[in-house]
């Protein structure tokens, strides 16, 4: 009886998607019939989404995994599952879609197309939440598609920009290929599992693991998952979308890149019981993730535009949420997706005010030249203070390696704190005080995982030693080579006049021209049509 109850309960949790989209409905009819009074509406079915997520998280932290029955046959059709992995993801989309929605009623105000793109952002904000939410596979591939042409019309908001055109179409590309993949995963998890629920799912997913017997059809829909997962988190080399979408309003950026572009690790993560299940699959995630991680790192030091490097950017995070799913550090993957959807959204949001903060946090260079031997001794410190901190929490290259290669690298960071003092004049005292921030920062940073772990105990498969060269090959690569960067790094003002440089920084500028062989390819063979002159228009 307690249990319909709960699951009766549960119901409620599709208040969130249903009241956003019936927001937007509303939008397109007389009952909105200004902007303001849709944004209104907007807004208030968003401020609903947020508060039925917080109450939904609140029921998961006291009764634990909740999940309603399929309304369906065979595990295919509707349902709600809602565990603390869902939970987290509910609030923290929820939550960034309110201040999407508000943000959106200022910047568009005026706009011919404000009723237009309210409804779009309403249904794909909609379909996002119902992703996050669904009991089955099955209805997690049509949210999932829902999402998708969602983004894809938003994309096309100005439909008479050439670049944001050709953004679209790449990007119409590789969401068919991704969905493509998961639909013969879908085939190939009901014919091995017979449903699609998740509860059958997981738990043969995990008598599998006990039994250690994994059928072919596994190993299959890992990979398929997992090709699914990269092309929707624009992985290295179908990346080139997500660099070009600026030409869409900010508000989509800031949904994009801090709510939609999570889906693919989400993916990862909701169906890591499955994918775990595959050596090779896990190898791939790690193999491409630390590529695409090193990749968008790399050329974003280039940009000069605020939003391109706030896109590469997303990239490089992007490949670095892939590695650590790779290396089995589920929960470090989740807690990066929220760190990085949080500064992700205000840093799209607050784009047009980062002059004025360059302008007021301006401080003179002191113009010296540090020697490269002093860099190498601050990296090796700021490494040897990761491997000795991090045994402490239980990370090393073999033990949660995901969690020890992420935690190397945000340590890195501090060495250009000892930039200003590395120079001509030695200062022993500046590379000590670093050293000693790294501590801080690196206990800061493995207490929060641990405790992360912690609170998601029994969500994710447990973790296991890593015992695979391979992996311990791929960790020590993407450690070396940030601190290969870093080094580099401090080297460039030094040789900004050399021609080699000049040539080596045009060539990472342009990304290595990876989407610009992409952009011939959609233009060869769907080139956008020409805008209409003004007068064929109004007429």
């Amino acid at each position: 009886m307690k249990t319909t109850m709960v699951a009766s309960s549960l119901w409620l949790a599709a208040i969130g998607p249903a009241v956003i989209v019936a927001a937007a409905l509303a939008a397109g009819t007389t009952i909105a019939p200004s902007a303001a009074r849709s944004n209104r509406i907007a807004l208030r079915a968003a401020f609903c989404a947020l508060g039925v997520a917080v109450a939904s998280a609140v029921a998961v932290g006291i009764l634990g995994t909740l999940a309603t029955p399929t309304l369906g046959v065979d595990g295919i059709g509707f349902g709600l599952y809602l565990d603390r992995l869902s939970a987290t993801m509910f609030c923290l989309v929820s939550f960034i879609g309110l201040i999407v929605v508000a943000y959106s009623r200022n910047y568009l105000e005026g706009d011919p197309g404000q009723v237009r793109f309210t409804r779009l952002l309403c249904l794909t904000l909609a379909a996002v939440l119902l992703v996050i939410v669904s009991g089955n596979a099955f209805q997690f591939v049509l949210a999932w598609i829902a999402t998708s042409m969602g983004l894809h019309k938003l994309l096309l908001f100005y439909p008479d920009r050439p670049a944001a055109a050709i953004a679209a179409r790449k990007k119409f590309i590789a969401s068919r290929l991704g969905d493509a993949c998961l639909v013969v995963a879908l085939v190939l998890l009901h014919r091995t599992f017979g449903s699609l629920d998740y509860g059958a799912l997981f738990s043969g997913s995990a008598s599998m693991r006990a039994s250690g017997d994994v059928p072919l059809a596994i190993h299959a829909v890992a990979i398929l998952l997992v090709i699914a997962a990269l092309l929707k988190s624009a992985q290295f080399p179908l990346h080139g979308w997500l660099i070009e979408v600026m030409e869409t309003p900010t508000p989509v950026s800031a949904l994009l890149h801090a709510g939609i572009i999570n889906a693919g690790g989400f993916l990862v993560l909701r169906f890591s019981n499955v994918i775990s299940l595959s050596v090779p699959s896990m190898e791939t995630l790690a193999i491409a993730g630390a590529i695409t991680a090193l990749f968008g790192s790399v050329v974003m030091l280039t940009q000069t535009s605020i939003k391109v490097t706030l896109a590469y950017s997303t990239v490089a995070q992007m490949g670095f949420m892939m590695l650590e799913c790779g290396l089995g550090a589920f929960p470090a993957a989740l807690l990066h997706i929220v760190a990085h959807s949080l500064y992700k959204a205000h840093a799209f949001l607050s784009s047009g005010s980062v002059i004025d903060i360059a302008r007021s946090s301006w401080t003179p260079s002191p113009g010296g030249k540090p020697h490269p031997a002093r860099h190498l001794f601050a990296i090796a410190g700021v490494l040897v203070v990761a491997l000795f901190v991090g045994r402490l929490f239980g990370a090393s290259l073999t033990q949660e390696p995901g969690v020890f290669a992420l935690g190397a690298v945000v340590l890195l960071s501090l060495i250009h704190l000892v930039s200003n003092g590395i120079d001509e004049r030695p200062n022993a005292f500046v590379v000590v005080r670093t050293l000693g921030l790294a501590c801080v920062v690196a206990v800061a940073y493995f207490s929060l995982q641990l405790l992360t772990a912690r609170l998601l105990a029994g969500s994710f498969p447990p973790p296991h030693e890593l015992d695979n060269p391979v992996n311990v090959a791929i960790v020590a690569a993407v450690v070396l080579s940030f601190a290969a960067v870093t080094f580099l790094q401090s080297l460039v003002p030094g040789r900004g006049g050399s021609p080699r440089w000049h040539a080596m920084y045009a060539h990472i500028s342009n990304g290595f021209y990876v989407n610009t062989l992409a952009n011939r390819f959609v233009l060869r063979y769907w080139s956008p049509a020409p805008a209409n002159p003004p007068e064929a228009t109004s007429r």
